[in-house]
């Protein structure tokens, strides 16, 4: 997965692509032959495995696979329409557009691998992914530290108890650790 997938890469894929790939909904053949025309577009477009959270994106499935010819998706409207993608990317030159494509094997193309990029979104999902499982470790070491000073706490008090001075001391060295780990 690259970041920086240059314009003359794009055009690449999309001609490799469409060379070896018979496509659903053969206008969008068309649309992807457009993108390739047009090299400021091209270069606001990029290849995603997933359209999640996006705000304009293209979806375009191969006839080898199951899943939806085309769909064409922008700020949560959907059309099926090819023609109302070609229309919006003509009058809406400066925003970015996301591609996901669906065909068999896509997941060991170096082809597709070459210009695959990372969905902004997940991204963001993934840093808090990231913060929310540091809170919860953190969290977690909190209250493992919090039951093991309890816990030696009632065992300190036991020894007493029982006037075992060994134990007694054992235990005080463990809660004297504990203590100084904490700090």
């Amino acid at each position: 997965m690259s970041g920086n997938v240059t314009v003359l890469e794009k055009k690449e894929f999309i001609r490799w692509f469409l060379n070896h790939h018979e496509l659903q909904k053969r206008e969008a053949a068309w649309l992807l032959n457009y993108l390739c025309s047009d090299d400021q577009l091209l270069k606001r477009t990029h290849f995603v495995d997933s359209l999640r959270h996006l705000p304009k994106t293209v979806l375009v499935s191969t006839r080898c696979v199951r899943m939806t010819p085309f769909r064409f998706t922008k700020n949560k409207r959907v059309s099926a329409d090819v023609e109302t993608a070609f229309y919006d990317l003509r009058s809406s030159t400066k925003e970015d557009l996301y591609i996901s494509l669906c065909f068999k094997d896509k997941s060991t193309c170096p082809e597709y691998a070459a210009v695959l990029e990372v969905n902004p979104m997940e991204k963001q999902d993934l840093v808090q992914e990231t913060l929310f499982g540091l809170m919860a470790e953190m969290i977690l070491d909190h209250a493992v530290r919090d039951f093991r000073e309890k816990d030696l706490y009632r065992r300190i008090d036991q020894a007493l108890e029982v006037g075992d001075e060994k134990e007694f001391l054992q235990l005080t060295e463990q809660w004297l650790q504990l203590v100084e780990n904490r700090e």
